[in-house]
């Protein structure tokens, strides 16, 4: 995997979140703002921009870079919180040209490390981290157990996606969610809903580069 394989993440997801703009915004209306589909959908088109104007620098420097547009691009809490995350991600590169399993493992959970401090949110408050933590901690353990970077993305794939089901049950304690209370129950977390659009992004990617 290499800077190709990040750009092609990037545009993928680009492409999805203009296609469940709609989805997203749906969601967003019923417990938040209503904005996030829009939002998402602005920031990783920035993103986009941003990397077609970059032909040379290796994977770490396009995340540090996609993190930085989001954030300048952004309203709400999607920007900062995923501004940071891939931020964060592309530190654990650095310059190196190429990464494997692993690595990525390791940026995923910079990335995690990064939303739950910047979002003081843990597994179960009913936020992106209930899809995020579940796909790094599902990527680490098929990985370490010797399934290729294919098949343990998909499987972190489908745990991003049970745990944005899981959501729906869930009474929100942080964001704009929270301030619903018991109202909040029900409802399916838009930014769990995008976190698992992004890892299928990713999934995709990585396959498209093997």
């Amino acid at each position: 995997m290499d800077a190709a394989t990040i750009a092609t993440w990037m545009h993928g997801i680009d492409v999805v979140m203009r296609e469940e703009k709609d989805h997203l915004v749906q969601l967003d209306a019923a417990i938040g703002d209503g904005d996030h589909g829009t939002n998402m959908t602005r920031g990783f088109e920035a993103v986009v921009q941003a990397l077609n104007a970059d032909s040379s620098s290796p994977p770490g420097k396009l995340l540090i870079l996609a993190g930085r547009t989001l954030v300048g691009t952004v309203g709400g809490a999607s920007g900062p919180l995923w501004g940071s995350a891939l931020r964060s991600g592309g530190r654990v590169l650095g310059d190196q040209p190429t990464f494997e399993g692993m690595q990525l493992v390791e940026v995923l959970a910079a990335a995690l490390a990064s939303v739950k401090d910047l979002g003081t949110a843990s597994l179960g408050d009913k936020t992106m981290v209930d899809a995020l933590e579940p796909a790094v901690e599902t990527l680490r353990a098929r990985l370490s157990g010797g399934a290729s970077v294919a098949d343990a993305l998909g499987d972190a794939g489908d745990a991003a996606e049970a745990g944005m089901r899981s959501t729906i049950p869930l009474q929100a304690r942080k964001g704009r969610a929270s301030y619903l209370g018991e109202r909040s129950i029900g409802h399916q977390d838009p930014g769990a809903t995008s976190t698992a659009l992004i890892i299928r992004a990713l999934q995709r990617a990585v396959a498209q580069a093997s």
